[in-house]
């Protein structure tokens, strides 16, 4: 068999199909991946719907999908890994360009290219990755939950560790408990954040919250929010509000309940502008906005050694899983919130 089925978007007629194509090649470096499971994201969904525009996209039709996890199938030339077929192994979510010395370095870098985005993705039945992307994982480790950590889970944990640097005791908020801020939660808690106070209108959401770990599950619209937020904080108000909604009335709202010296974290992202119409207390209280954007690669091999060791059970972030062949209606049981689902997992 020289061909396999690969979920395709267009750039130029923005359409999306699964389509027959032909198995590439590792060249130098590189090896073939067999996918056994990879996430639907929300950032797929955007990608389609033409709202994410690829800034360095390699060809005219990309292969979406870029939480992935397989086995290594076929081996490239000019390997330095020591890398073997069967190896199972996950894939980090991106890679540099390679073309300066931040990119060598693996630093953040305005030309990090975003695997599914810019380069073909996993929602196919093989995928090409370098061989510095890969991350091996256990036997003991499920490839649905390997392949959702790469960013549903990697992306709030670089957050809350890294960005944040949240402490225990510090109190947390997190806006958005759907495929990231339901790991946000999770992570707050797990590094010793309280309070954790999820905050989402949708009653599923936060009573999934609760069950995810949060000690407080608010709606956004109650008339005595903020009030709410001050009574699960003795008053104080948040150490670190997370956006993880991507949405300028939530982090208005999230920046509006910080405490002195807090910050809100921007995880979600979003085209439109920030804007942030809280005046004097802003500055007198010393609040600030940090930008964040997915994980690293230190974050994921952090992720896949705590699953391992039993510390994070990624279990009932699976909400279900489907054939490739039946992609676009992942799509839209995402895009719909359709059963309202945390990870939806594609299986070639």
């Amino acid at each position: 068999m020289d061909t396999m089925l690969a979920g395709r978007f267009h750039l130029d007629s923005k359409k999306f199909a699964v389509e027959e194509v032909p198995i590439p090649a590792p060249g130098p470096g590189e090896v073939l991946i067999e996918v056994k499971a990879a996430g639907v994201c929300l950032s797929d969904v955007h990608l389609i719907d033409g709202s994410l525009i690829p800034l360095f996209a390699t060809s005219d039709t990309i292969t979406v999908g870029h939480e992935v996890s397989g086995v290594v199938h076929t081996l490239g030339p000019d390997l330095k890994r020591g890398l073997t077929t069967g190896t199972r192994v996950t894939l980090e979510a991106g890679k540099t360009c390679g073309k300066c010395a931040g990119c060598v370095r693996r630093r953040p870098c305005t030309q990090m290219l975003t695997a599914g985005i810019d380069y073909d993705g996993g929602w196919a039945e093989y995928v090409i990755a370098r061989e510095d992307t890969l991350i091996p994982i256990p036997d003991s480790l499920p490839f649905d939950q390997a392949a959702i950590i790469p960013d549903a889970v990697s992306t709030p944990y670089a957050a809350v560790v890294t960005t944040a640097g949240v402490r225990p005791a510090q109190s947390v908020g997190i806006w958005g408990v759907g495929g990231v801020g339901a790991h946000n939660v999770r992570l707050a808690r797990l590094v010793g954040a309280a309070p954790v106070i999820a905050v989402d209108p949708l009653p599923s959401a936060r009573e999934r919250a609760l069950a995810f770990g949060a000690d407080y599950a608010l709606d956004p619209s109650d008339p005595d929010f903020a009030d709410q937020v001050r009574a699960a904080t003795d008053g104080r108000g948040l150490d670190f509000a997370f956006d993880c909604a991507g949405v300028p009335a939530v982090r208005e709202q999230a920046a509006s309940v910080l405490g002195l010296g807090g910050s809100l974290i921007l995880v979600g992202i979003t085209p439109r502008p920030l804007t942030i119409t809280e005046g004097l207390t802003f500055n007198y209280l010393q609040k600030q906005v940090r930008g964040h954007y997915g994980g690293t690669p230190e974050s994921v091999s952090e992720l896949v050694r705590l699953t391992a060791a039993g510390r994070l059970d990624l279990a009932p972030s699976i909400t279900d899983h489907i054939p490739l062949i039946d992609a676009a209606d992942a799509v839209s049981r995402l895009e719909n919130k359709i059963g309202d689902p945390i990870r939806l997992v594609l299986v070639p």
